[in-house]
């Protein structure tokens, strides 16, 4: 293959990046991560030096962002909107210092102002005798968006000075972002309502400044930190940078606090390794730290080149965000059945660490997220946090590319996987049997509320699995008093009060051993429901969704889940073998061969009742046969209304359905109606 030209490699990569900065600045949907864009930015300017004739008044390298959106009004800057040249390293870093001391003649050392470089959105704000008048986005640099309407949404932007002196004009430069919390809230929040979430806090930032529609702005949690100036009149500016953030803030600007002045380039080194472990922490996000040098006169003197001050720099963090291929998806079993999709990788270096598997949270995200193996996709790293895959390259996408499927049987048990609609996890169905889950198994046997063996605790089930004793829960049952005595901080009366626990365990009841199996959706409310209407085990064992959907509460997900444990034969040896061991229970007359008054009659609560609890009124409802729902619908026999019933009442009546008192109430719970 023919090698392109300097000529041809510098189109295409003006193409790229021109691209890129369209997605990202005017449709605020980044398809690249940050660390790409900068790795093709610094190709082109490189080549660019080394080809002078190939800069062109169209290059990326000779701008500073994307075009104005059409549904904004353009706003000339005054004073251009500039951007900030980029280090990577300490050896670039020291290079920039040395620049700025020989073109102040070689001074011995410079003074810098530190502060973080947070990641949102750039941001002009003009104050006209202490009043705001508009807001502007940065745009080309040149020309940007008027956003003023919206940006007076935002809490921490000043609507107008305070103090004395105010200028005549001021332009504030500053970044909006949107808090770590609050955008984790926003996207739960669109998540509930079904809407696209979403990327990342920058690009939430970006989409609802530019919303056009204020209300929508209005309801986002957004904040600003102010850095710099625009156009000034009517001030005598200080000094130094410093000095003049320090104004910016008696005048009731928000300037970040985290912003500090050091004497030397070595101080730039050590506030980067000191805002760098701060980092995780942080109540927003940042990319990096920007170095500015804090005599103004010296700022003036050593002044631009076509995109950016000579006097400032941004020393980015390593990259949080990497391009990568999605090799394989492995699926994990969780402690509670869970199965969680896993990105295998192409090896690639994100946040400071190779990285070669990520999570893909579930099968809703993977669909969400438009995911295939051969992929080209963004992988981002946070801190500490597990690396996760956040979308796919669409453009990039191959020919040939694989499918991601939910595999049908555990991948450590090989029971079966069950995945209800509207369910966003798939669990394995082999609670008692698969080795992903036995401690967790054990814990929830032994509880309280189920089997109730006092002093099986979490860190003695661990000793139990990890030594090999007890691989299922009627293990339990034959355990010795030498192998427990020889467990560590195991004494032969703990050892023999445990067999002792053991042993009165053996005599409980259905529900509390049902329960004890640990079905997914079957609490201790549920059992009950299913011990009292099927009476037995053996009969539960056999059930059909369509009897399981008879039970009081017991809907379509949970009838799924008991089947689908039932019909594992690893689960059903496990309970074959309890019974064996001795668990026993008193016989239950089961409902379903009981002639019960309120058989068939589905019953709504609503409102306060004075005279019953409505967990007592519930429970003697379904002593005579009753379903108690906690909605209305046609099929709603009767609606019981105590004081101040709400919509469940008007709903009653708009369909027609018979709607009583607690009186009647008091009445059929007594026979007396």
């Amino acid at each position: 293959m023919t090698k392109p030209s300097s000529s041809q490699h510098a189109s295409e990569l003006k193409r790229l990046l021109n691209e890129y900065n369209y997605q990202y600045y005017v449709l605020d949907q980044p398809t690249m991560p940050d660390a790409e864009y900068d790795r093709l930015f610094r190709e082109l300017v490189e080549l660019e030096n080394a080809h002078p004739e190939l800069q062109t008044p169209d290059s990326p390298t000779q701008r500073v962002g994307g075009h104005a959106i059409k549904e904004f009004p353009a706003i000339k800057h005054q004073v251009p909107m500039l951007s900030l040249e980029n280090c990577f390293n300490d050896e670039e870093l020291m290079a920039f210092d040395k620049r700025v001391r020989e073109r102040l003649s070689n001074v011995s050392q410079v003074e810098y102002v530190c502060e973080p470089k947070l990641d949102g959105l750039a941001l002009s704000l003009r104050y006209e005798n202490g009043i705001l008048v508009q807001a502007a986005t940065r745009g080309d640099g040149e020309t940007g968006e008027g956003i003023t309407e919206n940006i007076r949404t935002i809490p921490t932007v000043a609507l107008q000075l305070r103090g004395d002196n105010i200028p005549r004009v001021l332009e504030v430069r500053g970044e909006v972002y949107m808090p770590r919390e609050k955008f984790t809230a926003l996207n739960e929040r669109l998540e509930s309502e079904g809407k696209k979430l979403f990327v990342n806090p920058r690009n939430a930032a970006a989409g609802s400044v530019r919303q056009l529609d204020p209300k929508i702005t209005a309801q986002r949690p957004l904040a600003i930190f102010c850095y710099g100036l625009g156009a000034v009149e009517g001030w005598e500016i200080p000094a130094t940078h410093y000095a003049m953030l320090q104004q910016l803030k008696v005048w009731g600007l928000r300037v970040c606090p985290l912003i500090k002045v050091v004497g030397n380039i070595q101080g730039c080194q050590q506030y980067y390794a000191d805002i760098g472990a701060q980092r995780p922490t942080l109540p927003y996000e940042i990319d990096g730290v920007v170095y500015k040098v804090n005599q103004l006169t010296w700022q003036k003197q050593l002044g631009f080149v076509s995109r950016a001050p000579r006097w400032a720099i941004a020393h980015k963090f390593p990259a949080q965000e990497a391009m990568t291929i999605l090799e394989a998806v492995d699926f994990q079993v969780g402690r509670t059945g869970s199965l969680t999709p896993v990105a295998r990788l192409k090896p690639v270096f994100v946040g400071g660490a190779k990285v070669s598997n990520a999570t893909l949270h579930n099968m809703d995200e993977i669909k969400r997220k438009d995911l295939c193996i051969g992929d080209f996709v963004i992988v981002r790293r946070a801190g500490d946090v597990i690396p996760e895959v956040v979308n796919s390259i669409l453009d990039k996408r191959p020919v040939q590319t694989q499918e991601i499927m939910l595999p049908a049987h555990c991948p450590v048990c090989g029971s079966d996987v069950i995945h209800p609609e509207d369910v966003a996890a798939a669990r394995c169905s082999g609670g008692l049997f698969c080795p992903a889950q036995r401690k967790e198994a054990i814990k929830h046997f032994a509880a309280r509320k189920a089997m109730d063996i006092e002093g099986l605790g979490d860190k003695l089930v661990e000793q139990l699995v990890d030594t090999g004793l007890v691989r299922t829960v009627a293990d339990l049952y034959h355990l010795t008093l030498e192998q427990l005595a020889n467990l560590e901080r195991m004494a032969e009366k703990s050892a023999e009060n445990l067999l002792h626990a053991l042993e009165q365990s053996k005599n409980t009841t259905l529900p509390r051993f049902l329960f004890a199996l640990g079905i997914r959706e079957v609490g201790q409310s549920t059992a009950l429901n299913l011990a009292n209407y099927f009476g037995d085990i053996a009969a539960l064992r056999q059930a059909s969704i369509e009897q399981l959907l008879q039970v009081q509460d017991v809907g379509p997900i949970a009838a799924m889940s008991i089947t689908a444990f039932f019909q594992q034969a690893h689960n059903n040896e496990v309970i074959d073998a309890l019974v064996k061991a001795g668990i026993h229970w008193p016989t239950i007359t089961p409902l379903s061969e009981q002639t019960l008054p309120l058989a068939g009659q589905t019953i709504v609560l609503t409102g306060t009742l004075e005279q019953l609890s409505r967990e007592i009124a519930t429970e003697k409802l379904q002593a005579l046969g009753a379903r108690v729902s906690g909605s209305v619908s046609a099929k709603t026999s009767v609606v019981v209304a105590g004081r101040d019933a709400g919509s469940k009442l008007s709903k009653a009546q708009e369909l027609g359905v018979a709607v009583h008192d607690e009186a009647w109430l008091l009445r059929l719970l007594t026979r007396d109606l």
